[in-house]
């Protein structure tokens, strides 16, 4: 079981509050250090002191760190054009030496759109977009050298491309794609994705969810086997319950329902509802989602207590 730290920076989070935890997070052994793509706060958070833009900071993460993977759950569809996001992604995994996965969602907050002048357009027009952008990324980084690349879509028009520069992944970094949608995102799933995520449900949701990628693969003839499951789970976990509660009052949630809906309890008590999750639902990887980033025990507690009794 592969484990990541995942972080929402938005909420509040300098770039060197994102670049302790990736540090402490590589030193404790895990896979990889992941970030959201969101320029606005949610819920009751300050968010100060202010955003931080997603590949920017990957940008800087990938210079100050060595091993551990870098990349986004998930990067907007609607916050930059394919053409620059293909040169920006391809040039980060070059800086990291190869460690970028590339995680790309349709766009959905509309607040934050309005908040920064960004458009969030209908629903079909949004995953029409979104299409055409997964084929388009994808497409630039795997022209080979010295060939050009041309699209011509009904949002998006490329003509003669030289597809530069390359990622130091060949032929790309892994492709992750996620949610919840039962007909087109499995259908993009099965055609791009490397792995299939599923954010913040119940293992029955999930399990269903990854049924249909499978199906949709097969479907058209991919074997479902090379698409990875994993999920996200919020996580407060202690050496005691009353570290425990101390940790669910910061996020302001309560302990019960953290138990309920993702990762609350002991080590032991999180090493049994991992192992439940992976019997339900074959997942391999899994995303923790470390909401309060000041909190670098917690990130020591885990690697410490959890990861050796998940192998």
């Amino acid at each position: 079981m592969d484990l990541r730290i995942f972080t929402e920076p938005q909420q509040g989070a300098t770039y060197d509050d994102q670049l302790r935890a990736a540090k402490a997070a590589e030193a404790a052994g895990y896979d990889a250090f992941f970030r959201s793509d969101h320029y606005l706060k949610m819920g009751s958070a300050d968010g100060l002191p202010g955003p931080t833009d997603a590949w920017i900071t990957l940008a800087g993460l990938a210079r100050e760190t060595t091993r551990i993977r870098l990349g986004t759950l998930v990067t907007a569809a609607t916050f930059r054009h394919p053409g620059p996001l293909a040169i920006s992604v391809a040039q980060v995994d070059q800086m990291s030496g190869g460690r970028v996965e590339f995680g790309l969602g349709s766009g959905w907050y509309d607040t934050e759109h309005e908040a920064y002048g960004l458009t969030l357009p209908p629903l079909k027009e949004r995953f029409d977009r979104y299409a055409e952008q997964l084929e388009i990324v994808t497409g630039l980084w795997k022209t080979p050298s010295g060939s050009t690349y041309s699209f011509d879509g009904e949002y998006y028009t490329l003509k003669d491309s030289p597809a530069l520069p390359k990622p130091a992944q060949q032929p790309a970094p892994p492709v992750i794609i996620g949610g919840g949608g039962k007909k087109r995102t499995p259908a993009l799933a099965a055609r791009f994705a490397d792995e299939f995520n599923l954010p913040f449900a119940d293992a029955e949701t999930a399990a269903a969810q990854f049924a249909r990628v499978e199906e949709a693969a097969r479907e058209i003839g991919r074997d479902p086997k090379e698409i990875l499951r994993s999920v996200a789970l919020v996580i407060a976990v202690g050496r005691s319950e009353e570290e425990v509660a101390r940790r669910a009052a910061v996020l302001g949630r309560d302990v019960s329902e953290l138990r309920a809906n993702g990762l609350a309890g002991t080590p032991a008590e999180v090493v049994d509802r991992i192992g439940q999750w992976r019997e339900k639902t074959g997942i391999t990887r899994l995303y923790l989602q470390l909401l309060d980033m000041q909190d670098l025990d917690q990130i020591d507690l885990v690697a410490a207590e959890v990861a050796p009794q998940l192998d």
